[in-house]
């Protein structure tokens, strides 16, 4: 067993092995990119509106125009910065794995725990813990650059340092606690069921995602923002009437203060097992008219109606369900090769953690396109429902640029496939326009409202 100092100069080489990750992965700073360059779109006035081409091509074209140069490049600079930042955390992930393999952190902590601790679950969920904290700890250096330093440099960031530290040491206790649960589970599996398990490992990790996605908006969310009901007005009537039409179990709308954290617009209805609820975050209600505000919520309504939630929690059974397989297939000749020199002999052994995160990484970052593209197919149909349930294609085009604060406005074909999990704005205004250039192209009845 290592002792105090050889243990902590280990921990020091991986901390740098984080600082060495963020300094190669920092993305290039874009132009004028300070809090004082937040983008904040002109609205549209109505002679512009009544002046919009019905051809749903140039009414598209003339949404893309209002973008000004300077905000593309520096929309364009963000977005394509993550491209990297995906690539560099995988490589930090993989620097760590393998430095707690190679050394001997990981296997004394748990011979340590073997010798104190009398249950193999209880064992688990020990390393497990200890595994949670250890990545946090490591991750940091990255951590900080891409979620505080860089959306402070794009200007969209709005808490302190110490605030953001805050928020962070909430979401390390509660990381802490569920991967000790999930460890403890998974090993149990593994233990219990041998080369079967990834199979049932994948029912696990599937059940448990559900329970997370139940319990995630009444324990879990409220830790980092207050949630309070809308105050009635045009809002909370025309989003609850268009919710109830629709089959949302919902008598109230919520708002929460995003803009502690971040200048982005967003909203949600999620929750699962009778927890769901419809929020939307104050930057949409200070920042948007209510068209748009009634293009967003329809569209987040349309996940609900549609069970998006459910049918992903399906796919993504199946996507890990595959990568156990992999994970099975891999590990098992990783450790005959270097198991005996990694102290690891065994699948099931608690110490292989690292190893199964390597490799299930490795799955999912080459697995992007394709997990993409789930998302987005449920995005597009969210869209068209929303459209057919707000009637407000000029709405919708207006909130989509807001969007182009954080998300590449107009991508080629193969980089939206590739790297978008949203359809880009130029996609989705041009559906929401093609809606509007055959609807209004279509005859209306007499006896329906006007749109």
């Amino acid at each position: 067993m290592p002792t105090r100092l050889s243990l902590l100069r280990q921990l020091v080489l991986l901390w740098l092995c984080g600082l060495m990750a963020v300094a190669v992965g920092a993305a290039p700073a874009a132009p004028a990119a300070t809090a004082s360059s937040a983008f904040y779109l002109k609205p549209a006035d109505a002679a512009w509106v009544a002046a919009l081409p019905l051809d749903a091509q140039a009414a598209t074209q003339a949404f893309m125009d209002r973008i000004p140069p300077e905000v593309k490049a520096r929309s364009d600079a963000y977005f394509e910065g993550g491209y990297w930042l995906r690539l560099w955390n995988w490589v930090l992930g993989m620097a760590i794995a393998a430095l707690l393999l190679w050394t001997r952190p990981s296997t004394a902590w748990r011979d340590w725990a073997q010798a104190r601790l009398q249950r193999p679950w209880l064992v688990n969920a020990c390393y497990g813990a200890a595994y949670s904290v250890a990545g946090w700890v490591l991750s940091m250096p990255l951590a900080l650059y891409q979620e505080f330093v860089r959306e402070h440099q794009y200007g969209m960031a709005t808490q302190t340092l110490g605030e953001w530290l805050g928020e962070q040491v909430v979401a390390l206790g509660v990381g802490t606690v569920m991967m000790a649960l999930l460890v403890a589970v998974l090993y149990a599996v593994l233990r219990r069921t041998g080369p079967r398990w990834w199979l049932w490992g994948s029912v696990v990790i599937t059940a448990l995602l559900v329970v997370l996605v139940a319990v995630s908006p009444v324990f879990i969310e409220p830790l980092f923002n207050t949630y309070k009901p809308v105050e009635a007005g045009p809002v909370k009537s025309q989003v609850l009437a268009m919710a109830q039409a629709n089959g949302v179990p919902a008598d109230n709308i919520y708002e929460f203060d995003a803009s502690r954290q971040t200048t982005r617009v967003s909203a949600n209805v999620s929750g699962l097992l009778g927890t769901a609820a419809i929020r939307l975050n104050d930057n949409l209600l200070r920042r948007a008219t209510l068209p748009e505000i009634r293009a967003v919520m329809a569209h987040e309504i349309g996940h609900y109606t549609l069970n998006h939630v459910p049918k992903m929690l399906l796919q993504l059974g199946l996507i890990v369900t595959l990568g156990f397989a992999l994970c099975h297939w891999a590990m098992s000749r990783l450790l005959a090769r270097y198991g005996a020199a990694w102290r690891v002999t065994q699948v099931s052994d608690i110490a292989s953690l690292p190893l199964l995160t390597a490799v299930f990484s490795t799955y999912v970052l080459l697995a992007t396109p394709a997990l993409n593209t789930l998302i987005r197919t449920a995005e597009i149909e969210a869209d068209y429902f929303g459209l057919n349930t707000a009637r407000e294609p000029v709405g919708m085009s207006e909130v989509l640029l807001k969007l182009v604060e954080y998300r590449k406005a107009d991508p080629g074909p193969l980089e939206e496939m590739i790297f978008f999990d949203h359809p880009s704005a130029r996609t989705r205004i041009h559906q929401a326009m093609r809606w509007r250039e055959q609807m209004l192209a279509s005859p209306v009845p007499a006896a329906s409202a006007p749109m």
